[in-house]
């Protein structure tokens, strides 16, 4: 069932992608994708359909060219605005910081983070591309949906509130640099609140066990490295636990120095004030 629906996503956000961008190599891609590998060079013969390089959809009407169409592929995952997947896993992209978003597209593109349907649809888009589409995600804020029941304990939850907002003897609270209200720092820290628990879980087992890099020095790397099983999914937990008010914003800026150094929020604050 997870797999029929993961090849129907796959399938719609291709087609979407095909439709509004005439992606070069989406056929390519396609089988690339459903093969898992991601061993291949990003400068592929294209093949268009000819809707799609006549800017036209299948049923003749001329297809607008605005970031909103561009991003269409992009919801079939993440939903309408970004606001989620309904399938409990797909996290909420809108309104977190430009930079961050920015970054992760970069990582995905790169292989720093490993999903084959990411990495496939957005492998031929320039740098430039990725920083409009994050910014068109970063503007949006639908309304946050309740919160995730968890189904952990009393002293499961008492332990994940302890470590994200007062940390412990050997890792920082996760509100030292994802913020106060855990929404996330501008330009490139994101919010922990608002996403679903399977997700949290993956992404921190991610760097746990090394799939998942970031810009070096690579701070989340660091700081998970110094978490246990129990911590992690007590965590993920409480996180997931908690409501999120609709005016939630990410901070303007970080009000004291970060523990950690972390690569990722430099380079982006670097380009920024360049800019």
């Amino acid at each position: 069932m997870e797999s029929n629906l993961f090849g129907l996503k796959m399938t719609a956000a291709l087609l979407l992608l095909a439709l509004a961008f005439g992606l070069a190599g989406i056929a390519q891609a396609q089988e690339a994708s459903q093969s898992g590998d991601r061993e291949r060079t990003r400068e592929q013969t294209p093949i268009q359909t000819p809707a799609a390089m006549s800017g036209m959809d299948a049923g003749g009407a001329r297809i607008p060219d605005t970031i909103e169409q561009r991003a269409a592929a992009c919801i079939v995952c993440h939903g309408k605005q970004g606001r989620a997947g309904s399938d409990g896993y797909y996290p909420r992209i809108a309104g977190k910081p430009a930079g961050y978003l920015y970054n992760q597209l970069i990582n995905f593109r790169g292989g720093q983070r490993k999903y084959p349907i990411m990495a496939s649809l957005i492998e031929n888009m320039s740098d430039d591309y990725l920083r409009e589409l994050a910014q068109f995600f970063s503007d949006q804020h639908p309304p946050y949906p309740p919160p995730q029941t968890t189904g952990a304990t009393a002293q499961e939850l008492a332990r994940g509130q302890q470590l994200v907002t007062k940390g412990n003897d050997k890792a920082p609270a996760c509100i030292a640099c994802h913020g106060a209200a855990l929404a996330g720092v501008a330009p490139a820290i994101p919010g922990l609140i608002g996403l679903p628990r399977d997700y949290l879980l993956s992404q921190l087992g991610a760097w746990k066990n090394g799939s998942r890099h970031s810009i070096a020095p690579d701070c989340m790397a660091q700081v998970v490295q110094k978490l246990s099983g129990a911590d992690i999914s007590a965590a993920a937990s409480w996180l997931a636990a908690q409501p999120v008010p609709n005016e939630a914003r990410p901070a303007a800026a970080a009000p004291v120095k970060l523990p950690l150094e972390c690569g990722s929020a430099v380079k982006v604050a670097v380009k920024a004030s360049i800019k």
